[in-house]
């Protein structure tokens, strides 16, 4: 299975991520990507950039060095009523949008029912595209739930490379868990890198080797065919 949109990226906007955009679309290039989602964190992780940061992402050409440039945002769900840190006008306004729940966001310890309670309302949110680590042992989910209330709303749950290698310790477990779920249900999934920096643009290894193990079929995977891609996002060529 080859992937070939890198659609979970940090540029130096996010505040703790270290390259520009041009970096991470030339490395995408190298890569032999076709496609790079931009997606810096919302406005309520501390140094994150502002609204009008996502609101300008229109002066951001659609290609660079040759890939296909998706400009997204990994919002931040602030709320157990699956509210994000960017109004619907924004995000209309992109093209690819992640939700996912972060430390530091006026959302933490509050239990398993409800982040869940939280994730499952954001995937009633039709601007919403992807949960972005929904494996992250800090914010325990029903994971059973999570995958039937992404099979019902359409939304892709993500297998994060990084969770797997850098990130998120005590990921691995989890995301084993709602790979073999989704495998059985039949729900999308997303392979994303988190790349933080342009040498992590495109490295897929650890999770493609864990969905290939819980039985995930290419045709569930958005980011592995070019058409399927587009058509989940409701994008044209």
């Amino acid at each position: 299975m080859r992937i070939l949109a890198d659609l979970h990226t940090h540029t130096i906007a996010s505040g703790h991520a270290y390259s520009t955009v041009n970096e991470l679309a030339q490395a995408a290039s190298e890569k032999g990507l076709q496609g790079l989602a931009l997606t810096d964190h919302g406005p309520a992780l501390p140094g994150g950039p502002h609204r009008y940061h996502f609101a300008a992402m229109r002066f951001i050409p659609r290609v660079i060095a040759g890939v296909r440039i998706f400009r997204g945002v990994e919002a931040n769900i602030v709320n157990p009523q699956g509210e994000l840190d960017l109004d619907q006008g924004v995000l209309g306004d992109l093209d690819f949008v992640m939700a996912g729940l972060h430390e530091g966001c006026g959302f933490c310890g509050r239990g398993i029912d409800q982040n869940t309670r939280a994730v499952l309302a954001a995937m009633e949110n039709p601007r919403v595209n992807c949960i972005s680590h929904p494996g992250n042992p800090f914010f325990p989910l029903h994971y059973q739930e999570v995958v039937q209330g992404a099979l019902r709303t359409g939304t892709a749950l993500e297998i994060n490379n990084s969770s797997l290698i850098v990130s998120r310790k005590g990921s691995s477990r989890n995301c084993k868990d709602i790979a073999r779920l989704c495998a059985a249900a039949g729900a999308r999934i997303l392979v994303g890198s988190d790349a933080h920096i342009a040498q992590g643009i495109g490295c897929f290894d650890e999770a493609l080797r864990l969905i290939e193990e819980a039985g995930i079929a290419e045709e569930q995977v958005v980011n592995a065919d070019w058409e399927r891609l587009l058509g989940f996002l409701g994008l044209e060529e």
